[in-house]
């Protein structure tokens, strides 16, 4: 004989039926279903809450530290919020604009020297800046910028990429 809570628990998903029992989290062919995924019926209270976050802070890993602080400081207007030494020697940095952070570190070729990075990355950005100063600004040192382009999806982009292969693009808000 059933209990009560598992009597409770059949209702519940007879009413929401069959799609209850999972949802799709990825869009597309392919996408995966995830087992005990939140349901339709179950009590707020039982329900896995979403992750909140303020910030996101990606971490680049580089081949030559000076060359991208260069790149990020002076081509783009990050500062510098923090360093990381070892030995007197600079090993990383935290780069900030606005709210956002970009931690960039120098790669100890463990993995290889021939390893190749910023294949199939890339950050978007948005910002409140001029995207045509932003452009002339990265093209007046030396590097190519597309854009301000109109994309069909009604924003306005401009895209660099960094010494190491990372793309960054920029959206006006």
């Amino acid at each position: 004989m059933a209990t009560k809570r598992s009597k409770k628990q059949a209702r519940s998903a007879k009413k929401a039926g069959p799609a209850a029992k999972s949802r799709v989290v990825a869009r597309g062919a392919g996408a995966a279903k995830v087992k005990g995924a939140v349901q339709a019926g179950v009590p707020e209270s039982r329900k896995q809450k979403s992750l909140r976050l303020r910030t996101l802070s990606p971490s680049f890993t580089v081949n030559d530290l000076g060359q991208s602080l260069r790149f990020y400081v002076e081509v783009l207007g990050f500062t510098v919020k923090d360093r990381w030494e070892h030995g007197g020697r600079l090993m990383g940095v935290m780069l900030a604009a606005g709210r956002c952070e970009l931690g960039i570190g120098q790669d100890d070729w463990a993995k290889g020297r021939d390893r190749v990075k910023g294949v199939g990355f890339r950050i978007y950005a948005e910002t409140v800046q001029d995207l045509g100063a932003l452009a002339e600004r990265i093209r007046a040192h030396g590097f190519t910028a597309q854009g301000p382009t109109k994309e069909s999806w009604g924003a306005t982009t401009v895209t660099v990429t960094d010494p190491d292969g990372f793309k960054l693009t920029f959206t006006e808000e």
